[in-house]
C-alpha cells in the first residue's frame, strides 16, 4: 500500500513537470537568452486632396487646416507598401535580406537560418511579418510600423517605405494629370479635323457653284426680278397709253421690244432662282447642310478647347500628396518580444493543460478500477 500510494504521487508530479515546469523553463531560456530584441519604428501620414471631403472626428480638424481625405490614393499607397515591388525597392543590393540574416540574430528570428531556401517569395513572406500598415477611417490617418533588429534599421526602412508611398501617390497624380490633358488634346485634334473638313467642303461647294451664299444671292435675284417687273408694268402702261392716244407713234415698236426684253430677263432671273438642279433653290439645301456642319464643327472645336483648358486647370488643382504627421522615429528600446508576458503565458497554458490532463487521467483510472 505505501508503494502504491507513492506511485500515485509520482505520476502527477511527472505530468506537472512535462506540462508546466519544462515548458516554462524552455520559455524562460528562449525569451531570456535566445530570441532577439525587436525595435519598432512608427510613422503617421495622411494623403491630402483639395477635392475630397474629410471624415469626422480628427478629420474635421484636419479639414479646417486644409487637409482632406483622398481614399483612392490612400488605398493605393497601402497596397504598394505591402507589395513585392516595395520589397524590391528596399532590398536593393540585398540590403533588407542581409539586415535580417546576420549571425547576431537568433536562429528563430533571422531569415533562412539554415540556408535551405532563399527564394524571393520566402523573403516576401518574411517581409510581410516586418511591415504593418493601419488606416484609421475616422481620422484618415495611416500608421506605418516597421520591425527590425536594430533601431537604425527600423528607422531606415520605415523612412524608405514612407518615401515609396509618397512616390506612389505622386506617380498616380502625374498619370492622372497626363490622362486628363491627353484626352483633352485628343478631343481638340478630332474637333479641329472635323472643322477643317467641314470648312473645306463648304469652300469647295462655293467654288463649284460660284455662289458665296445661295440664300443671299436668291434674295438679290428676287429683288432684281421685282425691279424688272416694276419696269415691265410701267412699260406696258406706257405702251397701252400710246396705242390708245397715238396708235401710229414710232415709239410703240420700241416699247414692245423693250417689253419682250424685260420678260426674257425676268424669266432668266427667275430660272436662276427656281429652275433646274443648278438653280439657287436647288443648291440652297446642300449649302444649308454644309453651313450647319461647319457651324456645328466650329462649336465642337470651341467646346473642345474649353474642355482642354478645364482639364489643364483640373490637373493643376486636383493634387493629392502625402503629408507626414509623425516622422519615422528612432526607437531607444526594444518593444518585442514581451519576455515576461511570454513566460507567464507559457506558465498559464501549462497549468491549464496540467489540470485538464490530470482530470482526464483521474477519470481513466477511476473507470479502470
Amino acid at each position: 500500500m505505501p508503494k502504491l500510494h507513492f506511485d500515485r504521487l509520482r505520476r502527477p508530479n511527472r505530468l506537472f513537470a512535462l506540462t508546466v515546469l519544462i515548458p516554462t523553463l524552455l520559455s524562460m531560456v528562449y525569451f531570456g537568452l535566445i530570441t532577439s530584441d525587436v525595435y519598432v519604428s512608427e510613422a503617421k501620414f495622411v494623403v491630402r486632396s483639395p477635392e475630397k471631403p474629410a471624415a469626422s472626428g480628427l478629420g474635421v480638424i484636419l479639414k479646417s487646416a486644409g487637409f482632406s481625405n483622398a481614399g483612392d490614393e490612400i488605398y493605393a499607397a497601402q497596397g504598394y507598401l505591402t507589395s513585392r515591388d516595395a520589397l524590391h525597392s528596399i532590398n536593393r543590393n540585398n540590403a533588407f535580406e542581409q539586415a535580417n540574416s546576420r549571425d547576431s540574430i537568433s536562429l528563430f528570428n533571422r531569415f533562412d537560418p539554415l540556408g535551405f531556401s532563399g527564394s524571393f517569395e520566402d523573403l516576401y513572406e518574411y517581409y510581410l511579418g516586418k511591415v504593418r500598415v493601419d488606416f484609421d477611417t475616422t481620422s484618415s490617418i495611416t500608421t506605418l510600423r516597421f520591425r527590425a533588429f536594430s533601431p537604425r534599421e527600423a528607422q531606415h526602412f520605415n523612412q524608405q517605405l514612407l518615401e515609396l508611398a509618397e512616390a506612389t501617390v505622386n506617380r498616380l497624380n502625374e498619370r492622372g494629370r497626363q490622362d486628363l490633358i491627353r484626352f483633352g488634346e485628343v478631343e481638340v485634334d478630332e474637333a479641329r479635323l472635323k472643322a477643317r473638313t467641314a470648312a473645306l467642303a463648304l469652300a469647295a461647294f462655293r467654288n463649284q457653284s460660284g455662289v458665296v451664299d445661295p440664300q443671299e444671292q436668291a434674295t438679290v435675284q428676287l429683288q432684281m426680278v421685282s425691279k424688272l417687273q416694276d419696269e415691265l408694268i410701267a412699260t406696258r402702261t406706257q405702251l397701252n397709253q400710246l396705242k390708245i392716244f397715238t396708235p401710229k407713234n414710232p415709239q410703240i415698236p420700241v416699247l414692245e421690244a423693250q417689253i419682250g426684253a424685260l420678260q426674257r430677263e425676268i424669266a432668266e432671273q427667275l430660272g436662276q432662282v427656281v429652275g433646274d438642279r443648278r438653280s439657287l433653290a436647288a443648291s440652297a439645301a446642300q449649302y444649308q447642310r454644309l453651313l450647319l456642319e461647319t457651324q456645328f464643327a466650329d462649336k465642337q472645336l470651341a467646346s473642345a478647347f474649353a474642355s482642354l483648358e478645364d482639364a489643364r486647370n483640373e490637373a493643376r488643382r486636383k493634387q493629392a500628396y502625402v503629408e507626414r504627421i509623425v516622422q519615422p522615429n528612432l526607437p531607444d528600446a526594444p518593444i518585442e518580444p514581451r519576455r515576461l508576458r511570454g513566460v507567464l503565458a507559457t506558465l498559464a497554458l501549462g497549468l491549464v493543460a496540467w489540470g485538464i490532463l490530470s482530470l482526464l487521467l483521474a477519470g481513466v483510472r477511476e473507470h479502470a478500477q
